[in-house]
């Protein structure tokens, strides 16, 4: 299981808390404001170094402490390690089994995570930017090298972009072109690679879900029937303009299409719901057949915007992919679950197991 004993101190409403977590499934309830989602918070923090609901680090210190500290054990294949993060205003921390090298990418790589939350529709009608954020955590997984060419790749559009602004002679800006063209290219391919071994299960997961048909189309950020260093070299005055690159990787999106519509403007938000967690359940399938490893999905009021026949099309489909779950709930609701579940409770910052 990815995480078996997960300890949070200061992190923030929760002073000291310590569980064992079941392999399967885990339920935490409790009422509203109780520090439930915070635990899940926690748990996606000790996999990712960020918070998924785009807290600073100051708010998430508990109030009077001057740091947090997360800690787990976790299990990959028949490799276990101790996880363990610490943050304070002076930076983060990350160590696994003692190493303090890799930052956020190890967390990622030893404790792959998903997280459907009562946002997640954002994922379907918000901005390109959490689109592409979900082909590269797919491609990182899936892609040995993904991460370094995109590292690659940020650099030198950081740098590209710095001379734009900097009003640096048309020459130096061009200098960069070739490069950040090579990158795009090997960045663009990896997310297009990702999206052809996700496909099957995207669609297989909307017509689970949805009752309907839905397609994806990768829209690349340039003129797919242009090079893009001829659009760059077009484009130069417009950028110059702007100061930033206005064609690439970091102008990509996934259109998604839903019996012919437009989903982020056509479908309602219960079904922009559904349809997100179609897209977050595909990510999960293929990233632990790429693993060969069952991954951690965190569920924070699965029940949120859907009626019970949609709660239980989600639930049988997450029972589907017989990964490690951890859901929150207002009540201990464990008929969630296709099979038992270790109950927590928490109140006021207190978590205690109910069975």
């Amino acid at each position: 299981m990815p995480i078996q004993r997960f300890s949070v101190r200061d992190f923030r409403c929760l002073a000291n808390i310590e569980f064992e977590a079941d392999s399967r499934y885990n339920l935490i309830y409790g009422a509203n404001a109780s520090g439930k989602t915070s635990v899940l918070e926690a748990l996606a923090y000790l996999g990712r170094g960020k918070s998924f609901r785009g807290a600073a680090t100051t708010s998430l210190i508990r109030h009077g402490a001057r740091e947090f500290v997360l800690f787990g054990r976790v299990e990959a294949g028949e490799r276990q390690s101790n996880v363990g993060v610490r943050n304070s205003t002076e930076g983060l921390e990350v160590r696994i089994d003692g190493d303090s090298e890799g930052g956020a990418a190890a967390l990622a790589a030893a404790l792959p995570l998903q997280i459907i939350d009562p946002d997640v529709h954002d994922l379907v009608a918000g901005p390109p930017d959490q689109r592409r954020r979900y082909l590269d955590w797919v491609a990182f997984h899936v892609e040995r090298g993904y991460l370094d060419v995109w590292r690659r790749f940020r650099r030198a559009l950081k740098q590209r972009n710095a001379a734009l602004k900097s009003g640096a002679a048309i020459t130096t800006i061009q200098s960069w072109n070739a490069e950040f063209v090579h990158l795009s290219s090997q960045l663009d391919a990896g997310r297009r690679m990702a999206l052809e071994v996700a496909t099957e299960g995207l669609e297989e997961a909307g017509q689970d879900l949805l009752g309907s048909d839905v397609r994806f189309e990768y829209r690349a950020g340039w003129s797919e029937n242009r090079p893009l260093l001829e659009v760059l070299e077009a484009g130069l005055e417009r950028d110059i303009h702007q100061g930033s690159t206005q064609a690439g990787p970091q102008r990509a999106d996934l259109k998604l299409i839903c019996d012919e519509r437009q989903a982020r403007k056509l479908v309602s938000r219960g079904q922009q719901k559904l349809l997100a967690c179609a897209m977050v359940l595909a990510a999960t399938e293929t990233a632990q057949a790429a693993l060969e490893q069952p991954l951690l999905l965190l569920l924070d009021d699965p029940a949120a915007e859907l009626d019970g026949d949609s709660l239980g099309r989600l639930m049988r489909r997450v029972a589907r992919l017989e990964c490690q779950v951890i859901a929150t709930s207002l009540r201990p609701d464990t008929e969630l679950f296709a099979s038992r579940a270790a109950v927590f409770h928490v109140e006021q910052g207190a978590l205690s197991r109910a069975n």
